[in-house]
């Protein structure tokens, strides 16, 4: 008998922003699927690159970045260098010959707990339709790695 696929997801989120908007949904009780695992990060902006490849590089299926709405980060760039690593990103895993739809970058803010639990089930279905992610290790971490 064979088990579905169910994705495992790793989430990123700003402590500001968009970890408030999760904190939101679970005490406000909206359904969203038990697929990620969640790192509470002070700014979006201090996800590097280095980050999420490892993160698939240890079997996640998917990759969420979230933080502060442009504009409202309380570190005043941190979401706009955010947005630059993770079009950066993208390139790298579409070059690799990956499918960059496993990452996404949202904007959540603290007030948005209906939008997270909506984000989560919608990125959730896609990994699931992608399938599992595959062999991410022949990614490398720096040059020379």
């Amino acid at each position: 008998m064979d088990t579905p696929f169910e994705p495992r997801i790793l989430a990123f989120l700003c402590n500001w922003c968009s970890y408030a908007g999760a904190d939101l949904a679970g005490v406000s009780r909206f359904q969203y699927p038990p697929n990620i695992r969640v790192i509470r990060v002070m700014c979006s902006g201090t996800v590097s690159p280095h980050h999420v490849i490892r993160a698939f590089q240890k079997g996640a299926d998917g990759v969420l970045v979230a933080g502060c709405h442009i504009g409202d980060c309380h570190y005043i760039k941190g979401n706009y260098m955010t947005l630059k690593r993770m079009d950066f990103l993208a390139g790298l895993i579409a070059f690799s010959g990956y499918q960059p739809e496993r990452l996404r970058l949202e904007w959540i803010s603290s007030a948005e707990g209906v939008k997270f639990a909506e984000v989560i089930r919608e990125f959730t279905e896609k990994i699931r339709a992608l399938g599992p992610a595959p062999g991410w290790a022949a990614v490398p971490l720096a040059v020379g790695a």
